[in-house]
């Protein structure tokens, strides 16, 4: 059934990412695209990467398209293959024919941008994560001041965000929407599936973490920690969910985590690292205290599944999203962004000594689903949209 909020649509709503990877991004990417679904428009998703890099299932009716690959020659090229590339992606644009389109993460929202340039449809941007956090190489910084003036809205997560944007980019504040992620319940349960009880003994209490990208995720600190106060407590095990050893991206630095993990007899016998897994629901169910370590985020969903889920939560109040989620010491425990291992040990150790505080913190925390429900952020995100419909 359509959505009164949005007209009929003469052509499809176009959502570009990079691929469907395990992540924030991506996950967001085809929540919204099934909620233009059931407002009963066309959806069309566009990625740079096909189905071999897929973590997350397609929903249901979902028409997909990959931009094709590269000659040798375009390859060759490298950064001077550029103006081709994009002309390439022009082209393919022209014959989808979009009545919208969105650019999510960095990249894709400034490709989308210089590409829709003279065509008749709107192009909305959304950072999922905060900018000056994690810069692009100069010339995407140089392109991202060039076109971000120019999108017709951006989604942004928190006001900091927002802030950014009109400071720095001259993103007229008119433009900007704050669309934070939502809590689905329950919450999505798909291969590859692992069982707590495989990893962690009975009896064993487990500290869990979730993340695909180690620095940002700050698990570096997180097993430095870890490690400092385990000898303490024995009964304790951290398990890492989402750290895949064959992603491009992210694959140095998942390589130096296990080599930090490897080095530690102690850490290889309470630490574990499965990978990427669908049923994450069952491990926050194991859950007795979850941990955010990171440096920086956009608006964590880790953090809301954990809190819905009535876990204990400690988070690093990094840029941004904790603090705006989280009420410390009444549904949650925030530590400073820049806490060292010292400091995340003292505070994860103060949590593990007080079962009658985690209970308690895990209990309130259950009740952030009022706060960033489905239905309430899915009626942000197309109000946003509606001005922008032919």
């Amino acid at each position: 059934m359509g959505d009164p909020l949005l007209p009929p649509s003469p052509g499809p709503v176009l959502l570009y990412i990079d691929a469907l990877k395990a992540g924030g991004a991506e996950r967001i990417t085809l929540q919204w695209a099934q909620w233009l679904q059931q407002a009963g428009l066309p959806v069309l998703l566009l990625t740079r990467h096909g189905p071999e890099r897929d973590f997350y299932p397609l929903p249901a009716g979902l028409d997909r398209r990959v931009e094709l690959p590269e000659p040798r020659w375009l390859k060759a090229l490298g950064w001077w293959g550029f103006p081709w590339r994009l002309l390439r992606l022009r082209r393919l644009l022209r014959q989808l024919s979009p009545c919208l389109a969105l650019g999510i993460t960095t990249l894709p929202a400034i490709k989308l941008l210089l590409v829709s340039a003279g065509l008749p449809w709107a192009v909305v941007v959304s950072e999922r994560n905060y900018p000056p956090a994690k810069p692009p190489a100069l010339p995407w910084r140089w392109l991202r001041r060039l076109t971000y003036p120019r999108a017709a809205a951006h989604l942004v997560q928190t006001r900091r965000t927002l802030a950014w944007l009109v400071s720095t980019q001259a993103v007229p504040e008119s433009r900007c929407h704050l669309v934070p992620n939502p809590i689905g319940w329950p919450l999505a349960d798909f291969p590859p599936r692992i069982a707590p009880a495989a990893l962690i003994p009975a009896g064993a209490s487990l500290m869990l973490a979730v993340g695909t990208k180690p620095h940002q995720k700050g698990f570096d600190r997180l097993l430095a920690a870890f490690a400092r106060l385990a000898p303490r407590h024995p009964s304790w095990h951290l398990v890492i969910l989402g750290l895949d050893p064959a992603s491009g991206s992210h694959r140095r630095a998942v390589a130096d985590l296990v080599a930090q993990w490897k080095a530690d007899p102690l850490l290889r016998q309470r630490v574990h690292l499965p990978g990427p897994v669908g049923n994450v629901a069952d491990w926050y169910g194991a859950c007795d205290l979850f941990v955010l370590s990171s440096r920086y985020e956009g608006f964590p969903n880790v953090l809301l599944e954990a809190m819905v889920s009535g876990c204990a939560c400690l988070a690093c109040a990094c840029p941004t999203g904790p603090e705006e989620i989280v009420r410390h010491g009444q549904d949650g425990w925030l530590v400073p962004a820049e806490a060292d291992a010292a400091l995340l040990e003292r505070e994860l150790e103060r949590l593990i000594d007080d079962p009658p505080l985690r209970r308690r913190l895990g209990s309130e925390a259950r009740a952030v689903r009022q706060r960033y429900g489905e239905a309430t952020v899915r009626e942000q995100f197309l109000a946003a949209l509606k001005p922008l419909m032919p």
